[in-house]
């Protein structure tokens, strides 16, 4: 237990050396999701965390006047609904352009319309937030917990939410379910040419059944059946990999009489968007899926 969130205690306040603070706030740049700010701050609790992602479209159109729903640039509307009350702008203005920012550190270019805008958004916010939760549950015990910002918004905004302010249900929602099951199947990043395959088990139960690891277009990699003993996770097979490809993979498994399935992509920036949109449909199709076409609508 800390007495406040985030915790600084006078000694480490002292020598200002972030790698002695047991609980942190990974707010930072908020550049790429897998930059060293986030693989490599030492915090075993992350007690906040976030990426933004844009509403969905439907949502925009309901509290966005119609001349002012594209474009993003210099929009004065765009501006009083990313968290500033300000319409020239003030502390909050920035996050217009952190949206568009992030989605051109993925995918190499930001869209010229606002349903691929929202999409390419959502998906920037959806892997992020997806792996914020995995680099947290793959390093137990170095990091025992994260607290992700938010669920859902308070009035119509562009912000961290995973569910808007109409209940509109952002990509990271379908995502972060997946991956916050008790018994999950996870892949690390690559090292040595290779990514570890991992069943994190953080339920008080052991946990055993099947797994599958599929490529997208090469077929079944690993698969077989697994033990994990109760709150521990436990190393089921290695991914021969190289950091320079692109490439989806599709994890599946079983736990008594229940499927789950969730995914990982490997590669770094920039992604191929038009490959992207293609990847939802196989990720919406895993077990506990979602309906691809209503993503970011």
């Amino acid at each position: 237990f800390v007495p406040s969130s985030p915790y600084v205690c006078p000694q480490v306040a002292q020598t200002k050396d972030q790698s002695l603070m047991p609980e942190y706030h990974l707010w930072g740049p908020r550049d790429y999701y897998k930059s060293s700010f986030y693989t490599e701050n030492k915090a075993h609790f992350i007690g906040e965390i976030g990426y933004h992602g844009c509403p969905n479209v439907s949502s925009i159109e309901r509290f966005i006047e119609p001349e002012y729903v594209w474009p993003y640039q210099d929009n004065p509307q765009w501006i009083v609904h990313a968290a500033d009350p300000l319409p020239q702008g003030g502390a909050y203005k920035y996050r217009v352009k952190l949206m568009a920012d992030q989605i051109g550190e993925l995918f190499g270019f930001v869209p010229d319309n606002i349903e691929e805008f929202a999409l390419a958004s959502q998906i920037c916010q959806a892997e992020a937030k997806k792996f914020f939760i995995e680099m947290t549950r793959l390093r137990k015990w170095r990091r025992t917990g994260i607290i992700w910002w938010n669920l859902i918004d308070c009035w119509p905004q562009f912000s961290d939410a995973v569910v808007d302010y109409y209940l509109g249900k952002k990509l990271a929602y379908w995502y972060i379910k997946r991956v916050q099951n008790p018994v999950c199947l996870m892949m690390d990043e690559p090292e040595s040419w290779h990514c570890r395959v991992i069943m994190g088990n953080d339920s008080l139960e052991p946990a055993e059944g099947t797994y599958r690891v599929r490529d997208l277009t090469k077929g079944t990699l690993l698969e077989g059946d697994y033990y994990v003993a109760p709150n521990e996770n436990a190393c089921v097979g290695e991914v021969r990999v190289s950091r320079g490809e692109h490439r989806l993979f599709l994890l599946e498994w079983t736990v008594g009489d229940k499927h789950y399935g969730n995914h990982y992509t490997l590669g770094t920036p920039p992604f191929s968007f038009e490959e992207y949109r293609n990847w939802i449909q196989a990720i919406a199709s895993l077990p506990n899926g979602f309906d691809p076409k209503a993503v970011a609508r």
